[in-house]
């Protein structure tokens, strides 16, 4: 048995790669199957992945869009009622932002849309791996001359005046907790999840040192008889635990594992969005191991992102 102190961070790293090496990145904390990336494992993995229709992935990055266009295409793309991104009105256009999953879906349902269709096929042009078994080049819409579509690097979404910058800025965060603390972190609708999957992953694996991690609770002194007795439940569990893998799988056996294993959970989502959940996971009346994280995540935040211009 493992214990291990809770831990987050804020994967800005991520960044600066392509979207395919992001995309893996994340989507591989699922299976904590990292081992397996290389220079060439990225499009391969997201190629499967898209296939088979494990979308939660496809949220783990985001594109944006500036669109200088005239108000009826503007309309006709709003009647779409685009689900999953954010849309902004701007000076004679607007802002667009929204994840990999979101533009597919979009095109999907609205692909005879003027300007869904010229945004898709600038990303099937971009991304070809993820786009080119959806977009249709032979029947694709010629862009009118008075549509002007621009995809916004980083940088520029960095410059944006202080609203719109933080809806359209998004931030991935990597957090090793426990699974009553994940609990309350899903329930954050407009973000997006991955986690540690309890069902794939088989702690009894030389790769997990062969044993169940646990996250160390907050609530009991160290030493303390309370402490003795969380100390001997999760012994007594992750024996149970590792009994029941030598004859079955492991989404069978991890019908016994508690709330204080160790998972960890990439929580993306925009600026925005951050300061609403740290409006609610910080206060006095927050749980208190969500507290113990999220506070001085808010700071480290809060230092690199401005959040309170």
């Amino acid at each position: 048995m493992k214990i291990v102190e809770p831990s987050f961070e804020i994967q800005d790293y991520l960044d600066s790669v392509s979207i395919a090496a992001r995309l893996e990145a994340c989507g591989r904390v699922c299976y904590k199957s990292e081992d397996k990336i290389t220079e060439d494992s990225a499009l391969p993995f997201i190629t499967r992945i898209a296939a088979h229709g494990h979308n939660s992935v496809l949220e783990m990055a985001v594109v944006s869009f500036s669109l200088q266009c005239p108000p009826h295409h503007i309309q006709e793309l709003l009647a779409c009622q685009p689900k999953y991104l954010v849309v902004d009105r701007t000076l004679g256009g607007l802002l667009v932002t929204g994840s990999i999953r979101a533009f597919r879906e979009l095109y999907n349902k609205f692909g005879r849309n003027p300007l869904v269709n010229n945004l898709t096929g600038m990303l099937a042009g971009e991304l070809p791996y993820l786009f080119d078994t959806l977009f249709d080049r032979q029947n694709a819409i010629a862009q009118d001359a008075d549509v002007v579509i621009e995809r916004l690097s980083l940088e520029e979404v960095d410059k944006l005046p202080a609203p719109l910058r933080k809806r359209h800025r998004f931030v991935s965060v990597r957090f090793i907790i426990n699974r009553a603390v994940t609990h309350e972190l899903v329930r954050h609708r407009p973000c997006s999840f991955l986690q540690e999957s309890q069902r794939y992953c088989r702690y009894s694996q030389d790769k997990f040192d062969n044993q169940v991690t646990f996250i160390k609770p907050m609530f009991f002194q160290e030493g303390s008889e309370e402490y003795t007795l969380w100390r001997q439940a999760m012994e007594l569990t992750e024996a149970k635990y590792l009994k029941l893998l030598e004859t079955t799988t492991p989404q069978a056996a991890r019908t016994v594992l508690p709330n204080s294993c160790k998972t960890e959970i990439i929580v993306y989502c925009n600026l925005e969005e951050w300061q609403h959940i740290f409006a609610l996971r910080t206060s006095p009346a927050a749980e208190p191991s969500m507290r113990e994280i999220m506070i001085p995540l808010q700071r480290e935040m809060q230092g690199k992102y401005m959040l309170n211009d």
